[in-house]
């Protein structure tokens, strides 16, 4: 008997060596977030000292997509740009949730084939709003927006007369 309670008392005190040689989580968490820090202060070293400098004013330039840059950068870009990539991300989120769906569908049973389809509705019924509103167009009609006729100015009149 007191052969196995000093055993136990060992034991304990394996452990409690055992814990204080190892990291806690945060510990864990921070070696890793220093190591982050130091593998891209290293690569940005390296680049910098391998790297070849020849700036010369065509590479200084702005570059965009291989056109010319035309202009100030501080012009009014179309919002149809954003709403097709809103519209693109919005739908292509949605998608993704259909794929746990389909791994497992046989498993689910019929409710959850109606709540997808439920789910698919809800998303064309969305594609079809975003069409009928126009969203989808990319190049929109001009707006012929009528003008007020001018009416003719009594003062004119007068200072001829």
């Amino acid at each position: 008997m007191i052969a196995g309670g000093f055993h136990v008392i060992l034991d304990h005190n394996v452990k409690q060596q055992h814990m204080d040689q190892t990291l806690t989580g945060f510990g864990t968490v921070f070696v890793f977030l220093l190591l982050g820090i130091f593998f891209v202060v290293a690569g940005f070293i390296t680049a910098r000292l391998l790297r070849p400098s020849r700036p010369n004013p065509e590479k200084n330039s702005t570059y965009e997509c291989g056109e010319p840059a035309v202009g100030s950068a501080w012009v009014k870009f179309n919002i149809r740009f954003y709403v097709v990539a809103l519209i693109f991300i919005i739908f292509d989120v949605e998608v993704v949730f259909l794929f746990p769906w389909a791994t497992v569908f046989k498993s689910l049973g019929v409710f959850a084939l109606v709540e997808v389809l439920i789910f698919a509705f809800i998303l064309i019924l969305g594609l079809v709003y975003a069409w009928v509103k126009g969203d989808l167009d990319w190049v929109r009609p001009t707006p012929n927006i009528p003008k007020m006729p001018e009416l003719p100015c009594r003062d004119s009149g007068r200072a001829n007369g």
